[in-house]
């Protein structure tokens, strides 16, 4: 069993702790709001720390789930920074979704003082990491990973290491972008049979035997179908990793004209005030133009 650490509780990171806790691990969580380490720590066997640091020190594995770019940043460096806790050997495993230039950055930091930083994306939305049955793509180097996947296991059903640093956010993009074109050509097929007067439980019995099948397919056609999208992974964290792709797409001077097309749709789906609502909520508009 490991001494670990968790930064940040959020709908993903909260249920990935309490697998590390379940599965035996010592395991010391932080949260940008106290009180929701407080809460984990009242569910599940482990203790509470008030800044990254504390919570980093004298752990050897430190794992976080934050939000973006700059919330990484601000647990992972200075004073109060993981890394300022963090001993030489010890291993920074970082779920969050974020750019390939910050996987690198860190890295590059993590490397001066004798860290180890892998970029573990993952894939599988709330439910996957409440039944511990995440994809997790990842970025750096073997021998640290191959020392962290035993331990990351607790909350995965796959850890692949892709290549070096930045190569698990790149994956987690290309992930990404799949999703949005399947889901926005799900949407356009679904509202025209619904147009159309089709008993959508038979059609989808039908297609979903066949070439067209999708874990979209499976999992949202129903949701689509009804309009009820409070629930789920929300447009705002797609529009959020679509833009972290499209910059990624300029930087290696890739053409994404498909992505950049589904973005504007998500963005009208915000403008409508489904901000929150699931990315299979493509097909509002189309139900309600």
């Amino acid at each position: 069993m490991a001494k670990v650490a968790f930064l940040g509780l959020g709908v993903m990171g909260f249920p990935m702790a309490g697998h590390l806790a379940a599965k035996g691990h010592d395991v010391t969580v932080y949260n940008r709001t106290f009180a929701k380490a407080e809460a984990w720590n009242q569910k599940h066997k482990g203790k509470a720390a008030k800044t990254p640091k504390e919570a980093a020190a004298g752990q050897e594995i430190v794992f976080s789930c934050v939000g973006n770019d700059e919330h990484l940043r601000a647990v992972v460096l200075g004073d109060d920074g993981a890394f300022a806790g963090m001993g030489r050997g010890t291993i920074f495993f970082d779920n969050t979704t974020a750019s390939a230039d910050i996987a690198r950055e860190l890295h590059a930091e993590g490397k001066k003082k004798g860290i180890d930083f892998i970029d573990a994306p993952v894939s599988g939305g709330q439910a996957g990491a409440e039944n511990g049955q995440l994809t997790v793509m990842c970025g750096g180097e073997q021998a640290p990973f191959d020392r962290a996947k035993p331990v990351a296991d607790a909350y995965s059903k796959a850890i692949t290491l892709i290549g070096p640093p930045g190569s698990g956010q790149i994956t987690k993009m290309m992930n990404q972008m799949c999703i949005a074109g399947i889901v926005q050509g799900l949407a356009e097929a679904l509202n025209l049979g619904q147009r159309s007067g089709l008993d959508m439980e038979k059609v989808i019995s039908a297609i979903s035997k066949g070439a067209a099948q999708s874990w979209q397919m499976e999992n949202r056609w129903k949701a689509m179908v009804e309009g009820k999208f409070e629930f789920g992974f929300a447009v705002d964290w797609m529009r959020k990793d679509l833009g972290i792709s499209m910059a990624e797409g300029r930087r290696a001077k890739a053409a994404m004209p498909l992505v950049a097309l589904v973005d504007q749709f998500y963005d009208r789906v915000q403008q409508r005030g489904g901000g929150r609502w699931d990315t299979c909520s493509l097909i509002q508009p189309l139900q309600k133009p």
